[in-house]
């Protein structure tokens, strides 16, 4: 994996983000508190420009990319005059405006917790080490590698078989006689599972040994079949990278879990409301 090996602050991150992702005609403006613009006397730096697109989230996508710089400008300098105003009127001292902003910032502080604490880059140790554990006793489905010839009428695939009987290489004779578009090549149909083929087909499948062919016909919804085993194996271990995204977010959740865990044994939760304490907790089952 690649790694930055110097950490900037998310807030600085917010704003490289800005300026490469947000038209940004100088890339030099690229610090969070390097000032764009003022309104009375109060700055609008790179930092706002950037939260404000973070709030935006996939509503900027309805715009072209060259406009987002323009466009986050215009909402930060309304919200700066807006906010103005409310203070000029007392809204700031507002008991329920003074309630909304406490949850708001405990809101991002969980987040800025999740980010920093428990959502931090997983280590390369670490994902090893939680590969090494998950896989340790892995045991892939099995797989068969096939061959068939497709026609469609019982008598043509009982023909084949007499072809194969006398001697008649498989796959000549799929690429001669098969209705199917693995006709082709040989009849190949690759390695697959079990559920990735007609039960029909795969229950006869099965019972072959490798090398054997079917002694008679298989019928399915496509037609008539006479089906060669070429090969069964089980299926082997995903490579770290293929599952290291997966392997990543349980790391985290085990993360979570544990802290949580922590902090309620930390500190006590007393519920008064006696609807909540009836309530059941997630993923219980209720009556």
């Amino acid at each position: 994996m690649f790694r930055i090996s110097m950490r900037r602050p998310a807030r600085a991150l917010a704003v490289s983000f800005l300026a490469l992702s947000l038209g940004s005609v100088s890339l030099s403006a690229a610090e969070p508190d390097d000032v764009v613009a003022k309104v009375g006397d109060t700055e609008i730096t790179e930092a706002d420009l950037a939260f404000a697109a973070k709030d935006l989230g996939q509503e900027l996508q309805r715009f072209p990319p060259a406009q987002w710089r323009k466009l986050l400008f215009d909402i930060v300098v309304d919200m700066k005059l807006m906010s103005q105003a409310a203070r000029e009127e007392g809204l700031d001292k507002d008991p329920d405006f003074q309630k909304q902003l406490a949850f708001i910032e405990l809101r991002a502080l969980r987040n800025a917790y999740l980010a920093q604490k428990i959502n931090s880059e997983v280590t390369e140790a670490e994902l090893q080490a939680a590969y090494d554990k998950h896989f340790a006793d892995f045991e892939g489905p099995e797989e068969l590698n096939a061959r068939h010839i497709l026609v469609k009428e019982k008598a043509e695939a009982e023909a084949v078989i007499k072809e194969l009987d006398g001697g008649a290489d498989f796959a000549e004779l799929a690429r001669e006689k098969s209705t199917g578009p693995s006709g082709p090549n040989g009849g190949s149909l690759g390695y697959f599972t079990k559920g990735q083929m007609v039960p029909e087909f795969e229950q006869a499948a099965l019972a072959l040994e490798t090398g054997s062919y079917t002694s008679e016909p298989v019928q399915t919804q496509f037609g008539w079949h006479v089906i060669k085993l070429e090969d069964k194996r089980r299926q082997e271990k995903p490579e770290l990278a293929a599952v290291a995204d997966g392997l990543r977010q349980q790391l985290m959740r085990e993360r979570y879990d544990a802290k949580m865990a922590e902090l309620k044994d930390q500190y006590a939760i007393d519920i008064l409301d006696e609807t909540l304490k009836k309530a059941p907790e997630d993923g219980a089952k209720t009556e």
